[in-house]
């Protein structure tokens, strides 16, 4: 069914905001070689302009909800999507690493309210009939901005400076806030209770601790130093807290008990998973083009574009293979393609072809993208239409975790081994131990999608077996 005059601007307005706040995840990774030198910080360092703003991400999700019901979705959207402007001509203006940082986490929180309002507006619109249609066309922002992001920052490292990579967002985001005020639906605030704070509280300080950890463990090498263990621990146990409270408060944070539905919880699971996948491995090609290649920004940004067109093919015919297979089976099939396309990088080397290189995006690039809808489809369509709003808050926390997790992890894996590289052999092993780690993430993404796939037959059976139960035909009155 194909979407109304109305629902295709509500999808226009929300897209070009979930696209300007995706792009800025990774449209800096061109530029992190030039930044690291322009304020004399290593990688390591340089990396949590990346995690810092993922972690924000993560972290004040949650309130988007709260915010949408109690001021109004527009409002809220219009509002975020400001503050996203204003803190991306802070990091413009910036003069040390610190500032920048900072400023990221400011551009990460007003992004973390733009992104799910966006999300929640757009399937409200839509309703059940249109769903699998919107999230192909609302996963465009989440997969493709994010891949596309380093030839757009190529294109202005090169001929306009690192500062504009963040002060191009100033006038797409005043344009997208006069399109939301003018173009979206009104909604007025309801009482929303109170703001779970101390839930926020856990939530924030759990995620940094767990990512924290393993940011030093992939360092150290050594799982129980004192650098490593303690925050883990920490985290974790912070985690587990914030589920206790939220089974308890009056109005929690989040609604954990949707983790209860199986299909729900598999779906979720994945899409933690699909987070690590997209934005952990996505800091590595850019580098590996400039520092084993020794290819400029421009260069290294177009060599990049492979890969996005191989998630543009994907998102373009998601929702027909998730309608052709079922949510599991389409999502399991990017995840073996992903799988498959990540083994080359693996076995990079210092002279590898560029064209075996852009087969391989390509492919990867689809696998990427075939999960995202079904994934998405799958998670929404396990829920009753009330849960939508929770729904889409903890969807987006997952991938953002996974995704700060798996993106501090490989930059300093890749540090390390950068470090003791003396030649560019040495480099582009470097680079293959980093992309065996992203291979491993990619294995684990498998999993969930098994579990979507056997939730799906056991819905299926239930479904068949249930006119049998009553003396129905699936399709006819009673049998005689």
């Amino acid at each position: 069914m194909s979407p109304t005059p109305q629902l295709r601007r509500v999808l226009t307005v929300t897209t070009l905001g979930a696209f300007l706040a995706f792009l800025d995840t990774s449209i800096i990774n061109v530029a992190l070689r030039t930044l690291s030198e322009r304020f004399d910080a290593p990688l390591a360092t340089i990396q949590w302009l990346i995690t810092a703003y993922l972690l924000a991400l993560a972290a004040v999700l949650p309130v988007s909800a709260w915010a949408a019901a109690r001021f109004g979705a527009r409002r809220v959207y219009a509002l975020s999507i400001a503050a996203f402007t204003l803190a991306s001509l802070a990091c413009g203006l910036a003069d040390t690493v610190d500032q920048l940082i900072a400023f990221r986490v400011v551009q990460g929180v007003a992004a973390a309210i733009a992104t799910p309002v966006a999300q929640m507006i757009a399937v409200r619109a839509a309703g059940p009939e249109r769903m699998a249609k919107v999230m192909s066309i609302t996963g465009v922002p989440t997969v493709l901005a994010p891949i596309l992001g380093p030839a757009v920052g190529g294109l202005l490292l090169e001929h306009a400076g690192w500062r504009w990579t963040f002060l191009v967002n100033v006038p797409i985001g005043v344009l997208i806030v006069v399109l939301a005020l003018r173009l979206l639906p009104p909604d007025e605030g309801r009482e929303a209770g109170r703001l779970d704070i101390p839930g926020l509280a856990l939530l924030a300080l759990g995620c940094v601790g767990v990512t924290y950890g393993f940011t030093e463990f992939s360092a150290t090498g050594r799982f129980t130093s004192e650098s490593v263990l303690p925050w883990i621990v920490c985290g974790v146990v912070l985690l587990a807290v914030f589920v206790v409270h939220a089974l308890r408060a009056r109005t929690p944070l989040m609604n954990v008990r949707l983790y209860r539905r199986p299909g729900y919880a598999a779906a979720s699971l994945a899409n933690f998973c699909l987070g690590a996948v997209l934005f952990g491995s996505v800091i590595l090609m850019p580098l590996y083009f400039q520092v084993v290649r020794h290819q400029d920004a421009v260069a290294t940004g177009l060599l990049l574009i492979p890969q996005s067109i191989g998630v543009a093919l994907a998102v373009g015919c998601g929702s027909r293979l998730v309608d052709a297979v079922g949510s599991g089976r389409a999502a399991l099939l990017g995840g073996v393609l992903n799988v498959a396309a990540t083994i080359p990088f693996a076995l990079i080397g210092a002279h590898t072809s560029y064209g075996w290189l852009a087969a391989a995006m390509v492919v990867r690039g689809f696998g990427v993208g075939a999960m995202l809808v079904p994934i998405m489809t799958a998670a929404y369509r396990a829920i009753p239409p009330a849960a939508i709003g929770d729904a889409t808050i903890q969807l987006n926390v997952l991938q953002r975790i996974g995704g700060s997790l798996s993106t501090a992890v490989l930059a300093v894996v890749l540090q390390s081994r950068l470090d003791t590289a003396t030649t560019t052999a040495m480099q582009a092993s470097g680079f293959g131990t980093a992309f065996w780690w992203a291979l491993a993430i990619s294995l684990c993404a498998i999993a969930p999608m098994l579990l979507l796939i056997a939730g799906e037959r056991s819905t299926q059976q239930k479904a068949a077996a249930a006119p049998e139960a009553t003396g129905m035909s699936p399709t006819g009155p009673p049998q005689s």
